[in-house]
């Protein structure tokens, strides 16, 4: 989606910067950074969305007449002069050189993944006035991260626990965050964020998202499933005849379906109308069903529900001396965020279950329960070139030194551990030597790396956490 104005895909404040530098100036170089937040490490990821939809728009003379009459009306300086200067010179694109990590990559906080220059020394402005814009990336980097370190939770029971951890992980976390997400637009850079790590998701918004910016013709996968609706409408009387319709309808040999279970009582359902009257039902199906629990204190109703499962349908012993279920699963969907399943899976694992029995659908904590400040991300000058010497900039609070922002022009490194480092003013490249790893992606309105999910999510597979 192509935003109305790119004039006005900023902050208001913002218009009025571009009379504030000191004379002479004539570039400025800023960077992205995570300054710490929940998690030790950030997996970059969303940017190429970002400059697809919001920088390949060059800007036109009715988006400057527009401005205009806006910007009068709301109060704030508009700079008309320079925006006709754009549209002479460059078209109206953008003469700015973005330079990022390589999405997918996973970088410790505190590290640049992304700097911003103008290449025009007329549109020294450009850099600070896009930060706006650019700075959103802050939303699909966390939701990333959240899911990345979740992959990692989840990873490590699997390979303790499963004969085949790498067939299961997958689908282990499903998306269940497009109804709790603040726009459509949320629901669909955050779903693809997730879908880096992982490929269940029942937001539909993501696989247009992965088709449209990475290439990707099918990001995710779910299957069929009930909900309560779906199982009241049969009144209580008519549970177990709800549950019936679903075998009928969805089962056979192969297929997989859930259902929610919990709408009168939960273990009554498990223990009796799936593990008694239906169980042979289901077992003659040849699929696999799948309980979903959707109330009261995670940890310990996947447990109970596990273990009356276990006690009805029975389990075979796995290689790694953990229990399988047999025809059936649960995947729990209420309560579920980073630390609930640390602690669902930990008591899966202590009950002597294997991981490969549970799944999780995670949905507000996912997309929605999180902010910038999450990880703290900050977009901030760091040099300026003033009278054609390149300046170092930065801020450094005495009532917060936390917001200390690093000074100088900036590149990233890999020496056995990601580090931010100087780099030169011809070509950004480590004063020390090596190479850096924020690679030009964009250059005066052109995208200049484009890259399918497909290889980002093997990036992000090859970065784990080692106990």
């Amino acid at each position: 989606m192509r935003v109305p104005n790119p004039i006005l895909n900023t902050d208001s404040y913002k218009t009025s910067h571009y009379l504030q530098y000191p004379p002479g100036t004539t570039r400025l170089f800023s960077y992205v950074e995570s300054r710490g937040g929940v998690w030790d490490r950030t997996l970059f990821f969303g940017l190429q969305a970002i400059l697809k939809q919001e920088f390949s728009q060059p800007v036109t003379r009715t988006h400057i007449e527009e401005a205009r009459g806006l910007l009068a009306a709301h109060g704030v300086p508009f700079n008309e002069k320079g925006w006709l200067r754009l549209v002479e010179k460059h078209g109206g694109l953008y003469p700015l050189e973005i330079r990022a990590a390589p999405e997918g990559s996973v970088i410790p906080v505190q590290n640049a993944m992304m700097s911003v220059v103008n290449t025009d020394p007329e549109f020294f402005w450009l850099t600070s006035y896009v930060e706006t814009a650019l700075l959103r990336v802050w939303y699909p980097t966390t939701v990333a991260t959240i899911s990345w370190h979740v992959r990692q939770t989840i990873r490590q029971a699997l390979e303790k626990t499963a004969d085949d951890p790498d067939a299961e992980l997958p689908f282990k976390l499903h998306d269940f965050g497009a109804r709790g997400v603040s726009s459509y637009e949320s629901a669909s850079l955050g779903g693809l964020a997730h879908l880096v790590s992982f490929k269940g998701t029942d937001t539909l918004a993501a696989l247009l998202a992965a088709q449209a910016f990475y290439h990707e013709p099918m990001a995710g996968f779910s299957i069929p499933a009930a909900e309560h609706s779906t199982i009241t409408a049969w009144g209580r009387e008519g549970e177990v005849d709800a549950y019936a319709n679903m075998v009928a309808q969805f089962g056979g040999p192969g297929r997989v379906f859930a259902c929610v279970s919990d709408s009168y009582d939960i273990f009554a359902a498990v223990d009796h109308l799936w593990g008694e009257t239906l169980r042979q039902r289901v077992i003659d199906s040849g699929a696999a069903l799948v309980v979903r629990p959707d109330s009261g204190d995670p940890e310990t109703i996947v447990a109970k529900t596990l273990e009356l499962l276990a006690g009805r349908f029975g389990f075979d012993v796995n290689s790694k001396g953990y229990k399988v279920l047999r025809h059936v699963r649960v995947i729990q969907g209420d309560g579920v965020n980073p630390e609930s399943i640390k602690a669902m899976v930990a008591r899966v694992v202590r009950d002597g279950f294997s991981a490969a029995n549970v799944a999780f659908g995670m949905g507000g904590a996912l997309l929605q329960r999180l902010d910038r400040d999450t990880q703290k991300f900050a977009y901030k000058a760091s040099a300026a070139e003033i009278g054609g010497v390149w300046r170092d900039i930065y801020k450094d609070p005495v009532t917060d030194h936390g917001k200390r922002s690093k000074r100088g022009l900036l590149g990233l490194v890999d020496r056995g551990g990601y580090a931010t480092v100087p780099v030169d003013s011809a070509h950004f490249q480590p004063l020390d030597g090596g190479t850096n790893l924020l690679r030009p992606v964009y250059r005066n309105g052109a995208l200049l790396v484009d890259e399918p999910l497909s290889v980002i999510r093997e990036r992000a597979a090859a970065e784990q956490i080692v106990d």
